[in-house]
């Protein structure tokens, strides 16, 4: 039942959001917008299969429409802006906040999603710091968000998400490799961050 309302407001809330990928990726064309909204309605829509009415709900829901911008920011420009990744911290930790004291072991979650954000954002920065062609300071910043939501679900979630991430990322780029018939050339790795995370909750919560 939730999932059936929340994919008609995720549609509306991604052709809400699709023109602020403009400033980045510049004309946002009828065709994107409404692939912004579809994708946007499908996570709303999984999240809401698998989460039902919980308190982290809000928090999911945030992430998933800011993740939804970003990935396709990424994919047009290999770039995740500050404006989405930064405040994203403040914002989910306060919707986490929030629904710690009607979840079940809700301190301790909230300390999870603490630790995973910082271990997360720690494994990032030094993969930039020793390989700085490997991966971009957007997908560092990113990482920390992305550790604070799968921290809350415990470590099982943050382990798969981040081994997800990585799987995908390495398929994504032997395809390119492929595609291109060279190792050499950048490839968005925001998208495959998105996704390893999203897998790696809907496994979770249910």
């Amino acid at each position: 039942m939730v999932a059936f309302v929340l994919v008609p407001l995720g549609f509306v809330t991604g052709l809400l959001m699709a023109p602020m990928a403009a400033p980045y990726t510049g004309d946002v064309p009828r065709r994107r917008r409404l692939l912004m909204a579809a994708t946007t309605a499908a996570v709303y829509g999984l999240l809401g299969w698998r989460a039902g009415l919980s308190p982290v709900l809000p928090a999911l829901l945030y992430l998933a429409t800011v993740g939804t911008v970003l990935a396709f920011i990424d994919m047009r420009v290999k770039r995740l802006p500050d404006r989405f990744t930064l405040p994203s911290y403040g914002i989910a930790a306060v919707l986490l906040g929030a629904a710690a004291p009607f979840a079940g072991d809700g301190l301790s979650r909230a300390e999870h999603a603490v630790i995973g954000m910082a271990a997360l954002f720690a494994i990032y920065a030094v993969q930039a710091f020793a390989v700085p062609s490997g991966i971009g300071l957007g997908d560092v910043k990113l990482s920390g968000v992305l550790g604070l939501c799968l921290g809350w679900f415990g470590q099982t979630a943050w382990v798969t998400g981040l081994l997800l991430t990585y799987l995908l990322g390495g398929c994504a780029a032997i395809a390119i490799m492929v595609v291109r018939r060279s190792r050499k050339g950048e490839f968005p790795f925001g998208p495959c961050m998105l996704a390893g995370t999203l897998v790696a909750v809907l496994a979770a919560a249910g």
